[in-house]
């Protein structure tokens, strides 16, 4: 039906930089509001950051704010996830998930809960 696959992750050390992507396939031509979440072992699933279907509107996690970037390509049916100035907190399973609520307002975006569709996930981990 609709598929999510992420990519992009690895191994890099404090203080830089790496750019996840997910890419949206299937057998719908909808364009959903996209988020990604991680995940390390032995803590909740965490919202990092969300972006509506248009890419006008966006929302980040505090702890990210200033060094994560979301944006959108919808001619590729892709969201990006630029991540700058990594820590080592930053480590974790990274998920990107697609969200059917039409209404940017009235999606509870910051919670896993509200989405339909979630990719596979993909590891980042920031050594030091």
């Amino acid at each position: 039906q609709v598929q999510l696959v992420e990519s992009g992750g690895g191994l890099v050390q404090a203080g830089g930089s790496l750019r996840l992507s997910c890419v949206v396939s299937g057998r719908t031509s909808s364009v959903y509001l996209m988020g990604w979440f991680r995940q390390a072992p032995g803590k909740e699933r965490e919202f990092v950051a969300a972006i509506s279907r248009t890419g006008a509107n966006t929302d980040y996690a505090d702890s990210v704010k200033g060094r994560f970037t979301i944006s959108r390509d919808n001619a590729k049916n892709t969201v990006y996830l630029q991540m700058n100035s990594l820590k080592p907190e930053d480590t974790a399973v990274y998920y990107c998930a697609a969200d059917r609520t039409y209404s940017w307002v009235a999606a509870a975006r910051t919670e896993a809960t509200e989405y339909d569709y979630w990719g596979q996930g993909t590891q980042v981990t920031v050594s030091s």
